[in-house]
């Protein structure tokens, strides 16, 4: 294998200073930001400017604004710099009691929601240097989850959108309609035909992002009227109460925010199968003892979040 020159001769700090430059687009701010003398940062400019031939910053008026080649560094350096950490952070053996690290989620406001309080107060008990940073999935992180995973510890999301991950279950939830609590219409059960001339609620509504449960109501032939588009679950309520307007959302956040937002929960009018919940990652994460006990202490949430459901039909199967 053939040595990359540009590598050896790399000085890592340039990466983070030009991260931070690109970030601040000022030398002073930036230099607060490293812990270190404006003239220092000045001298780090410098040498990135010759390295790239670009100015990468200018100064237009009383401020600094990206050049062409500036913009484009801006948007690949954030995930070189946590490339590098993660090499960095990597251990032979993780002692959760002593460790100082950051996992990084990614997960529907949803999950978030139900499984986060409970991951954070473990690994509060048993990891107190650990730092999670849950991070909100969007359609792109799906569709690109290769490149996703690579700089993110893993992605949370139902079976049904990824292959060839490695992934680890979590838990199941099912799939009901929330109606406003006034809705005069809609008795004690939805009705196909009510589903059909109702407004509705939906999830990102684009053909690779959208509910499992979406796609099964579409199967009935059922196509749903969109009134509203939204980027995540916990918007749905808020924006189904004091209407006409019906959504699909899990079971577990659905009872979980039906009193505070003025909805009920109510069965759908159509076979739906589950949604069964896992944990995705990158297969070069998966020897990783830190990151094993990251998977573990999902798993152990999961199993905590079903045991304390509700047992009067509760939040989950």
């Amino acid at each position: 294998m053939t040595v990359d020159r540009l590598l050896i001769n790399l000085d890592l700090n340039l990466l983070v200073t030009l991260d931070v430059l690109l970030r601040e687009r000022n030398v002073t701010w930036a230099a607060e930001h490293l812990g270190c003398s404006q003239p220092t940062v000045s001298t780090a400019l410098a040498r990135l400017r010759r390295h790239f031939g670009d100015e990468l910053l200018h100064r237009t008026g009383s401020r600094y604004e990206l050049t062409p080649l500036g913009a484009q560094l801006a948007a690949r350096t954030p995930p070189a710099v946590e490339g590098v950490r993660r090499v960095f952070d990597v251990r032979a053996e993780f002692d959760p009691a002593t460790v100082e690290r950051e996992f990084t989620i990614i997960t529907s406001d949803y999950a978030a929601a139900l499984l986060g309080p409970i991951v954070a107060r473990l690994a509060a008990e048993r990891a107190p240097g650990v730092r999670l940073r849950l991070e909100q999935t969007t359609p792109h992180a799906v569709d690109h989850a290769a490149d996703t995973l690579r700089t993110a510890d893993g992605l949370i999301l139902p079976h049904g959108f990824l292959t060839d991950m490695p992934y680890t279950d979590l838990y199941e939830d099912r799939w009901v309609c929330v109606v406003a609590r006034d809705n005069p219409d809609v008795g004690e059960r939805l009705t196909l035909a009510q589903l059909r001339t109702m407004g509705w609620v939906v999830l990102f509504h684009r053909p690779t992002a959208f509910a499992p449960a979406a796609q099964q109501l579409r199967m009935t032939g059922v196509e749903p009227r969109v009134e509203i588009v939204v980027d995540g679950f916990l918007q749905m309520p808020f924006l189904v109460a004091g209407s006409d307007r019906v959504a699909l959302m899990q079971e577990g956040l659905a009872r979980k925010v039906a009193g505070a937002t003025g909805v009920r929960v109510l069965d759908c009018p159509f076979d739906v199968v589950p949604l069964a919940e896992a944990f995705w990652w990158h297969p070069m994460y998966s020897g990783d003892p830190a990151h094993a006990w990251l998977r573990d202490l999902l798993v152990e949430a999961s199993r905590e979040l079903l045991a304390d459901r509700e047992p009067e039909g509760g939040a989950l199967p």
